[in-house]
């Protein structure tokens, strides 16, 4: 049986897990690696450094926060992605989305969706490109290369 205590447990830790969330958004998002030249927390920035596959998503051609809509099976979709970068010159695109569960079991399922939307919206407008889809678990500074599927 839930009590009430439960109940108000679980609204705490919900809270506390998007308050942590909310805030390493806003951290990553100023971070830019540009070489040597560096804007942003350095503690993040030493994490980011420490895995030579993400830098790339840290410099100043990779976008931050980058709105993105469109209709998927009939219905409106609005959503922003946390950072992508566009490589013209290959026709690629890597999309890069923070998560900051310590256990990502438990949502992994969702974000694999989230993240196939984003992707399908992007091939109606570059339907030319290649895209890969990734996923930053902030609580150890992992990249994981998902495979985004036809939502």
């Amino acid at each position: 049986m839930t009590t009430l205590n439960d109940v108000l447990n679980t609204q705490s830790h919900i809270k506390n897990a998007t308050g942590v969330g909310t805030k390493m958004h806003m951290l990553l998002q100023h971070i830019v690696i540009d070489g040597d030249v560096v804007h942003g927390n350095q503690d993040i920035i030493q994490k980011i450094k420490s895995n030579p596959e993400l830098v790339r998503f840290f410099t100043p051609k990779s976008r931050t926060e980058v709105p993105i809509a469109g209709t998927i099976n009939g219905r409106f979709v609005s959503r922003r992605i946390d950072r992508l970068n566009i490589d013209d010159e290959n026709r690629v695109i890597d999309i890069l989305d923070y998560k900051t569960d310590v256990n990502p079991d438990v949502f992994y399922l969702s974000y694999i969706a989230q993240i196939s939307e984003y992707a399908q919206l992007l091939r109606a407008i570059y339907p030319a490109y290649t895209i890969n889809c990734y996923i930053l678990w902030t609580h150890d500074f992992s990249l994981e290369k998902i495979v985004c599927k036809q939502v």
